[in-house]
């Protein structure tokens, strides 16, 4: 990008920024396709045109801007599935006796009576406290009857 696109495109930010309310002025934290549009059409209306920009540079671009955009896609989705994980191993825990490693460094022993479901992160319910379900050490094995 030429140091014209640079300076119009903050030029209008600028400019857009102090026009408003504060709420405005907020800087946003994720570029959208929109964005990589108007970034484009700055590029093309600030170009020298004796020297323009090849049309392979744009979708070479695009492509990396489709692929950013893809893996912020996959990061959210993953993100789901660790959890959705993490319910899953709280959820089998439930009757079972388990170590947990306090945030005190202290180890609490008991059984797991239930999972909590609040926020973002699964709590097995041990003693009547929730504890993180990645700050469990061990699962003590239950007697079986034969």
């Amino acid at each position: 990008m030429s140091a014209t696109a640079v300076n119009s495109i903050t030029s209008a930010t600028a400019s857009s920024a102090t026009s408003g309310d504060a709420s405005l002025r907020l800087p946003s934290k994720a570029l959208g396709q929109d964005d990589f549009l108007k970034l484009l059409v700055a590029q093309l209306s600030a170009q020298d045109p004796m020297n323009p920009q090849k049309d392979t540079e744009f979708i070479g671009q695009m492509a990396q801007f489709s692929s950013l955009e893809q893996a912020k896609a996959m990061q959210v989705d993953i993100a789901g599935l660790r959890t959705d994980q993490q319910v899953l191993q709280a959820t089998s825990l439930i009757g079972r006796t388990v170590s947990i490693r306090t945030t005190g460094g202290e180890t609490v022993s008991g059984l797991v009576s239930g999972l909590n479901l609040e926020g973002v992160t699964p709590r097995v319910v041990v003693n009547g406290l929730p504890y993180p379900v990645g700050d469990v050490l061990g699962i003590t094995a239950t007697n079986t009857v034969k």
